[in-house]
């Protein structure tokens, strides 16, 4: 399974497509040039038991940290995902 990172000037994604059809979605919102914020994460019942919702979130974690900023995950399910990996707190915010 392959994660897409998809982003415009204001807002991005991290997703997962198969056949052109969108399994897993996390989106985000552009906070300024050092923040992104979680705002939905939405996973097909294709993909449940897979933990793909946590591997978007990782996703949005590395690309914090390659890029050095912060995120708000404002989102439940990325703000239980924070709480519960806290190798994931040097990137929130």
């Amino acid at each position: 399974m392959e994660i897409l990172h998809e982003q415009t000037d204001t807002k991005g994604a991290f997703v997962v497509r198969e056949d052109d059809e969108l399994l897993a979605e996390m989106t985000y919102s552009k906070a300024g040039t050092g923040m992104i914020i979680i705002d939905h994460t939405d996973v097909s019942e294709k993909l449940r038991g897979q933990s793909v919702g946590k591997k978007l979130v990782a996703s949005a974690v590395d690309y914090a940290r390659e890029n050095k900023i912060k995120i708000l995950p404002l989102c439940p399910f990325a703000s239980s995902v924070f709480k519960k990996v806290p190798e994931f707190g040097d990137v929130s915010n």
